[in-house]
């Protein structure tokens, strides 16, 4: 099919004066100013084209240069030499056509006229072959106007015709190729080969003990999912891990499980599979979830038989409970251990105190050195009292001018005996007599067995505060999980959703193609530009 020429536009004026008899050379046009017939209008307004003046000098020649000074492209000479043979005309050039067809009222370059000659060619080589060249003869033997233009009309209508089926048929083989086929392929396996899968689910939290004393922001979040959110993360990351998935085959036979041929081989577990593969599976099989708006942790386990999935969801409950005791068994063992030795160690010291003390008293024969020293400041009182009457006693007897001699001898001696008591009881309290110390220094010795023994027995009741705060502090420490949905085995299989999956699957397919598609527009459009 011919492309639509780019040509310049004229306008030439209309024609006041007959023209010349070289204007009407060529006999051969349609209409003419010499066959008594009116001009034609051109469509170009009363603006003459160089041509015409040139003719209105009577030279052909002077026309077809000036012509050729309109800079006219190949593309718009061949075109005019179609249109002229088109309209009957017999130009002897390209530009001898220009003239002709000027000359009968016809712009070439005109779009009406450009179209006429957009037709639809069964056999491109024929037809290029037809195409006259520059400078030869061409035939006048054509169809009339009216019918080759409704017979090339009906032509680009076919062409048109045939290039749509052909899109449309290559898009319809496109989608049933890359959307339609993956999506049918896609459904039968659901429907048809897919294993029916069983899954049974269940919920947990898990909770903290209640602080007797709790105040603050730890009292206002004791009894909210974020206090306990950490552990919550904690065991679900436990419970997807690899150490779970090898107890949970070590206990109940996971992997032996997934490689039963009844299973389905896309689903189907190899039976000298690596960790890896069956951490996959495992992974693919066991879903967990945290809310941490209401502290809940739902677990999904998929399994072939509806037992063997209520068994694997019970395992993993269970291993969850450990993992919940084991979170924060450290940290309670370090408080009472610590507080357990400072009780036993400040006992033990309340414990040797006391022996000192009871040592002290064997040893210096003493109960209560307080008492002593009391009992004896009391004899010494009273002695000093004795001695202080025998004294005014003596002093009354020698007033006597002839005292009796024998009663101030009694006197004096008992005065003297007095004394000495008294001075020996003195020596006891500040001297050693006895050879084991005196009695002050046995006081002084007691005494500070017995502040020491005090002290011990203070720190001792002050660890015994300590432990039973540690013992507190663990308890509240303790972390426990409550089962809130019980692992119940299904009665009809969960998976696989056929219908879901195979909408899915369309969607996926559909858009990659739809992808494809505009990737590859663009990159022809970029290529061909």
């Amino acid at each position: 099919m011919t492309t639509k020429p780019k040509a310049k536009r004229f306008r030439i004026r209309r024609r006041t004066t007959e023209p010349g008899p070289e204007a009407a050379a060529p006999s051969q046009g349609p209409a003419s100013s010499d066959d008594g017939l009116p001009p034609t209008e051109d469509g170009f307004g009363s603006e003459p084209f160089p041509t015409a003046r040139a003719a209105q000098g009577g030279d052909v020649a002077a026309e077809i240069d000036a012509i050729r000074k309109e800079g006219l492209t190949g593309r718009q000479l061949r075109m005019a030499r179609r249109l002229a043979h088109k309209h009957g005309l017999a130009p002897t050039s390209d530009f001898d056509a220009v003239r002709l067809l000027r000359k009968a009222g016809i712009d070439p370059f005109k779009r009406e006229n450009m179209l006429e000659l957009v037709v639809a060619d069964p056999d491109p080589g024929k037809s290029a072959g037809n195409v006259p060249q520059t400078g030869t003869a061409i035939s006048t033997d054509v169809a009339p106007p009216g019918e080759a233009r409704m017979r090339e009309i009906l032509e680009i209508q076919q062409d048109i015709a045939r290039r749509r089926r052909r899109r449309v048929t290559a898009l319809i083989a496109r989608l049933a190729a890359f959307v339609l086929l993956p999506t049918f392929l896609v459904g039968y396996y659901y429907t048809v080969v897919a294993t029916p899968m069983y899954a049974t689910n269940s919920e947990f939290v898990i909770q903290q003990a209640d602080s007797p004393g709790g105040a603050g922001m730890g009292g206002l979040l004791s009894g909210t999912g974020l206090a306990t959110s950490q552990d919550s993360i904690t065991v679900q990351s436990y419970l997807q891990s690899r150490e779970a998935m090898l107890r949970l085959d070590e206990d109940l036979g996971f992997r032996a499980h997934f490689s039963d041929p009844i299973i389905d081989r896309v689903q189907r577990l190899d039976t000298d599979a690596t960790n890896e593969a069956a951490y996959k599976t495992f992974r693919r099989n066991v879903k967990i979830g945290y809310d941490p708006t209401e502290g809940i942790v739902r677990m999904e386990v998929i399994a072939a038989t509806p037992e063997v999935s209520a068994a694997f969801s019970s395992a993993l409950i269970g291993y969850a409970e450990e993992q919940v005791d084991n979170l924060t068994q450290r940290l309670r063992e370090d408080q009472m251990q610590g507080a357990n030795e400072t009780f036993e160690e400040s006992e033990a010291k309340m414990i040797a105190a006391q022996n000192r003390v009871l040592e002290l008293q064997q040893q210096l024969g003493i109960l209560d050195p307080a008492s002593e020293s009391s009992s004896l400041m009391g004899q010494i009182g009273r002695f000093e009292t004795d001695l202080a009457e025998k004294r005014l006693a003596l002093r009354q007897l020698l007033d006597n001018p002839a005292p009796n001699q024998a009663r101030v001898s009694g006197a004096e001696g008992d005065i003297e005996r007095l004394e000495l008591f008294i001075s020996d009881l003195r020596k006891q309290l500040t001297e050693d007599t006895a050879g084991v110390g005196s009695l002050a220094a046995m006081t002084s010795q007691l005494r500070m067995a017995e502040i020491d023994l005090e002290t011990r027995t203070l720190m001792m009741q002050e660890s015994l505060q300590a432990m039973e705060s540690a013992r507190q502090e663990a308890n509240r420490q303790v972390r426990y999980l409550s089962l809130g949905v019980n692992p119940i085995p299904p009665d009809e299989p969960t998976y696989p959703r056929a219908f879901e999956n195979t909408m899915l699957a369309f969607l996926i397919f559909s858009g990659i193609y739809l992808m494809a598609s505009l990737t590859a527009s663009i990159l022809r459009e970029q290529v061909s530009g």
